[in-house]
């Protein structure tokens, strides 16, 4: 559980700091699609905000070699359903009700589980 807790706040701090290159935004009907880069212009994550400026829907983050690292969801702000997070040991799946995490699962890398790209 801890491991877990320590990856939702690494993707909340790297989305939280500045970053020397600048995000991209680009209006898409009533939502607007961010994408945030690392210092060395791989994309770091993707996804949208709601015309409230919440998170809104399928949020994706990368490292800094572009391997996906995290994907989940946002209802109006609020993580929901089932999120992935992979590092080089394992695989992780966190089920969230009510912006709080309900079940946490974890996978290792020796079984193919779910496609990573």
């Amino acid at each position: 559980m801890k491991n877990i807790l320590a990856l939702i706040l690494m993707f909340a701090v790297s989305f939280t700091f500045a970053q020397d290159v600048k995000p991209k935004f680009e209006k898409k009907g009533n939502q607007t699609e961010a994408t945030f880069y690392h210092d060395n212009g791989e994309v770091a994550q993707t996804g949208f905000f709601n015309k409230d400026n919440k998170l809104e829907g399928t949020w994706t983050s990368f490292d800094a070699e572009g391997n996906k690292v995290a994907v989940g969801k946002y209802d109006n702000g609020i993580k929901v359903g089932k999120w992935f997070f992979w590092n080089k040991e394992t695989l992780k799946e966190v089920d969230y009700l009510n912006n709080n995490i309900a079940s946490v699962s974890e996978w290792e890398n020796k079984s193919t589980v779910a496609i990573r790209d």
